[in-house]
């Protein structure tokens, strides 16, 4: 069994790959911004793992290191074979300056890659991002693979402008600097599944305001979606695969999908549960219109209407990656929610 840093420890993602290591036998570093977080962070992680009859070692440490200062990354990354830099700044909004978000993304992958370098370790596994890939593109009917690339000469969000810059960061880093160091990427659509804690990622804070009746109309928007579950699994696929060296692999579950889509899977699956799911969607020359003075509306026209499906097909052919359907993510997003009391009934 190996030693893996999995950075960003509380987060959504990195939660579920550090369980999934803990099961399979291996050591784990993670990362959090203060240890004051650890022991909520590991009482978390067992109480998910009994709730499911998961069964994982103990064998986990925790070490202070945020990504927008070089403390601590060298002391994570001691004697570990291999890094998971899932860790990765996300956005409440849309910030004013997109420095914001574009240099701790670029800054701490590199901060991670050179700590790595520094520890021998194998191979990097960086937590990369659809929004790598699929913005700012024309529309079009043929599915995104990784070969695109996001066009960072179009109008973006910051988020995907940082995204898209720290994936870039880290190729040119392994190619100019990294010692014979291997790295493989990852690049998730939207993410779903059982949550792990009341702190909610975006995907999942989409499906509790669903569920509280918060969107009472969507707009046309499409996206891909994939369970954490999953998400995890190919991390951990492309940690250890030699076919996985030099690769990316996009995280889709089937064919993209609407908001719409989301609201129907919803009331299909949990029935009651899920009546204040939207069933009405906005007419996009509403939305438009309303971009005239909504700033929030704005942020959404560029990707209005674009139907966005992508092929997984590399990381099931080398990997032997088998994500479940969306749907199911999507419904364990809300089970999970309402299990740990996060969504008002009678809203």
């Amino acid at each position: 069994m190996s030693r893996v840093l999995v950075t960003g420890g509380s987060g959504f993602i990195a939660g579920h790959t550090i369980l999934q290591l803990l099961a399979a036998g291996h050591s784990v570093h993670t990362t959090v911004r203060h240890l004051s977080r650890a022991a909520d962070v590991r009482t978390t992680l067992k109480n998910h793992a009994a709730a499911n009859n998961l069964t994982v070692n103990d064998d986990l440490t925790f070490f202070a290191a945020e990504l927008e200062d070089p403390a601590g990354w060298r002391e994570a990354s001691r004697g570990c074979d291999y890094v998971l830099h899932v860790a990765s700044p996300f956005p409440a909004g849309t910030p004013k300056d997109e420095n914001a978000l574009v240099k701790p993304a670029r800054e701490g992958t590199l901060r991670v890659l050179r700590a790595a370098r520094t520890a021998d370790v194998k191979r990097v596994v960086v937590t990369s991002s659809f929004a790598a890939i699929g913005y700012g593109h024309k529309a079009r009917r043929t599915p995104f693979t990784e070969d695109d690339w996001t066009d960072l000469s179009a109008p973006l969000h910051p988020y995907h402008r940082s995204k898209t810059l720290a994936e870039h960061a880290a190729w040119d880093f392994i190619e100019d600097e990294g010692d014979g160091m291997e790295l493989a990427v990852v690049n998730p659509t939207s993410v779903f599944g059982p949550i792990l804690g009341s702190r909610l990622s975006s995907s999942v804070e989409l499906i509790h305001d669903m569920l509280e009746g918060k969107m009472p109309s969507v707009p046309k928007i499409y996206f891909g979606a994939v369970d954490v579950r999953d998400v995890a699994d190919l991390h951990v696929r492309a940690m250890a695969n030699p076919k996985a060296m030099g690769q990316r692999f996009i995280a889709i579950a089937g064919d993209c999908i609407s908001l719409r889509d989301v609201a129907t899977i919803l009331r299909q699956r949990l029935g009651d549960a899920a009546q204040q799911a939207p069933k009405r969607q906005v007419p996009s020359f509403m939305v438009r219109l309303a971009a005239l003075w909504s700033d929030k509306a704005r942020q959404i026209l560029p990707e209005l209407g674009k139907v966005k499906h992508a092929s997984s097909a590399k990381a099931k052919a080398l990997l032997g990656w088998e994500p479940r359907p969306a749907e199911d993510a999507i419904a364990a997003t809300a089970e999970s929610l309402i299990a740990a009391g996060l969504v008002e009934s009678g809203s």
